[in-house]
Parts: structure tokens; sequence; C-alpha cells
């Protein structure tokens, strides 16, 4: 099963997290399948790559709980449905 979480990056006190698609088996910092956007925590900044994040979540990829706030700010939810009524 595929998840989209939060990866690690960045160095002591300075964290960077890039949003990426991973197997659920792999570790934190293991393999990724994709990088599909990155979050800054400290200037609460968020860059996602759309097409990407709606092409794994109609694949069947469940988001974690960070991963799902952040892009329900970024209102990915939304042209996801879109995508669905046509």
């Amino acid at each position: 099963m595929v998840k989209l979480r939060l990866k690690r990056c960045g160095r002591k006190q300075r964290a960077i997290y890039r949003i990426v698609a991973i197997d659920v088996r792999s570790r934190r910092e293991g393999r990724d399948l994709r990088k599909v956007g990155f979050y800054d925590p400290i200037k609460n900044q968020t860059y996602s790559n759309v097409p990407a994040i709606l092409y794994f979540l109609e694949k069947g990829a469940q988001p974690t709980g960070t991963v799902h706030d952040i892009s329900k700010k970024a209102e990915i939810f939304k042209e996801l449905r879109v995508n669905y009524t046509n």
C-alpha cells in the first residue's frame, strides 16, 4: 500500500519536510516512489505538485493525518471531486 507522508530534510532545529509517495513498509527516510511537494513549518510555506498528488490519490494512496491537513488547506481535495464529476 502507498501512503503520502512527510520525509524530514534540512538541518538540526531547521527542519523542512518533503511530501512523498512511499510504500507503507519503508522507514521515514526510506526510498520514496515520487516527491510530490514540500512543507516548511517555520515559514509556513507549502508547495504541492497537484497532478502528482491527485494521481496517487486516485490510485488508492492514503495520506497521513498531517499531509491530509496540508492538502486540505491547499484545497487539493476540491480538485479531486471536480475530476470525479467529469
